[in-house]
This record gives structure tokens, sequence and C-alpha cells, in this order.
């Protein structure tokens, strides 16, 4: 019987921080940078990583502000999209990553891009699960949101902060879309809503959210990367994402025609409830673009 690779768990300093990050796989495969995006952390990707781990060296770190990584006082870390990047660059660099794909969701996404961006020799492909680019791909769901980028007025901040980083905020994010949300395993939105709760931890939240609008504007320069690069780019979606609806997948075709474009009949955090579908994408992706053991 064929064993399934052991994940294991450490911390590396990097740009300041100790960066917590799970890893499974042969140090010599190829490597593929897991990106999570918000409320989450690695976490998210406990079942994906032990099925991606047969083929390739699979590396998850917590952002700043998520999970388990620590960021001294001392360091006067400022949230920002810019800066989650710099750490992100700083942790492959510590990690001695030269070549990687990259796996981006959410945060993740704004936050990879930027990677590639400045270092697009080192990006062997990029597989997009709800990790959007383009204007069209964002929902109605940030209606309030732009309402806070138009006016960061206390009174706006203090309406994202009641609805959105509580704990029945953070399981509809998980549940909304799920054909049966009784199936969405309750320790990940559980977990997520504890560690939002950590002293001063909602008002990074808070500047994070602000600093998204950041992410918007950079969109033309994150799709030029992408015409001028032409990474192998796999789209896997939750097509009942209310953040980043399935228009922000096709959307990709427009930069890369020869995207692969993959819905899943289900929401925001996929891999929740499509790991399997997940994983062999991805496989079958990789393949066909040489990036195999």
């Amino acid at each position: 019987m064929s064993q399934v690779p052991v994940t294991s768990v450490h911390k590396v300093e990097a740009d300041g921080i100790q960066v917590f990050y799970r890893e499974a796989g042969d140090a010599a495969a190829p490597v593929l940078l897991l990106l999570h995006g918000f409320p989450t952390s690695s976490f998210m990707f406990r079942d994906l990583i032990s099925r991606l781990a047969d083929s390739y060296r699979v590396i998850a770190p917590d952002l700043p502000g998520f999970g388990f990584t620590e960021v001294p006082e001392k360091r006067n870390y400022t949230y920002s999209f810019d800066a989650l990047a710099g750490t992100v660059q700083a942790f492959t660099d510590a990690l001695g990553l030269t070549r990687y794909a990259i796996y981006i969701f959410d945060y993740g996404a704004p936050t990879g891009l930027r990677l590639a961006m400045s270092r697009p020799e080192r990006i062997t492909a990029i597989v997009s699960q709800n990790g959007n680019a383009y204007e069209e791909g964002l929902g109605d769901a940030w209606g309030p949101i732009r309402t806070y980028w138009a006016a960061p007025t206390a009174e706006n901040r203090e309406v994202i902060r009641k609805n959105i980083l509580n704990f029945d905020g953070t399981r509809w994010q998980y549940t909304h879309g799920v054909a049966n949300p009784e199936s969405v395993p309750p320790e990940s939105y559980t977990l997520d809503a504890a560690l939002l709760e950590r002293p001063g931890n909602m008002e990074i939240q808070l500047d994070l959210f602000l600093d998204y609008a950041s992410n918007v504007k950079l969109y033309p320069k994150f799709q030029e990367y992408l015409r001028k690069s032409k990474p192998p780019l796999l789209a896997i979606w939750g097509k009942n994402d209310p953040f980043f609806i399935p228009a922000g997948a096709e959307a990709y075709r427009k930069d890369l025609p020869n995207a692969k474009v993959q819905f899943l009949d289900t929401g925001h955090f996929a891999t929740e409830t499509h790991s399997v579908e997940i994983a062999a994408a991805i496989k079958e992706f990789f393949g066909a673009n040489g990036i195999s053991k």
C-alpha cells in the first residue's frame, strides 16, 4: 500500500517575522507554494497537501496576521498587501526556493501575483482557486467594502467589523454556496474565528480590507504580467462564491488564451468540499505542462 506523505510544521525567520508553514513531499520534487486567503491560514490546505505531496514538494505558509505566524511588536509591521508579498518573497529566499508554482486563493492572489511580477523567471505555473485579478470578478458581496474604500470613516470601518469580523460572518464564508453546508468541517471556521479574536487582530484585518483597494488598482499590471510572461494557468473556481464570481475565472482567458478554466459546484472555500477534484485537476494540469518528478 502506498503511504500518505507526512505533513510537518515549521517556523523560519524571514523579513524579521517567525513564519509558520506546513510542508510535505520530496525535497527534490517540483515545488508548489500554497497561498491562503482571508480569514484563514495554511490550515485550509490540510487535505490538499496530503493529496499532492506524493508528486510535489508542497509548502504552505501562514501570512502575517493569520494563523500561527508571529510578528514581533518591535517589527512595527505595516499590514498591507505590498508588505505581505515582501514577507512571502523573503520566506521563499529563506527556504532557498528558486523555481516554484503558486496556488493563489483570495488574499493569496494579489500576494502571489506581486511575487510573480517581481520574479517572473521563478514561476513555473499558476493555479488560481477563486483568486481574482479582474474587475469583473468582484461580486456584489464587496459592496460594504467598496463603500469603506470610498469613505474610510470610523462608521464604515465599524460596519465591516460588525458584519464580517465575527463568527457568523466567518461561517457564512465557508458555507454559502455549498450544496450541503453541514458537510463543511466546523473546525475550519471555528479556528479562523478564534484567531480573529486575538488582541489587535481585528484592526489588522480592517487595515487589510482598506488596502485591498490597492490590489484592484494593480489589476492592469497583473494582467500585463500574464500577457508578457505567459505562465501556464489553471483557474479552478467555486462557482457559487459571492466574493469572486465566475467571470473572474473566465477573464484570465483574455490575457492567457490557453488558460484552463474549471468550475466546481461549491462556494468560496472550495478546498473544504472538493479537495479531491482540485488535486486531480492540478496533477493533470501540471503533467500536461511538464511539471512532474
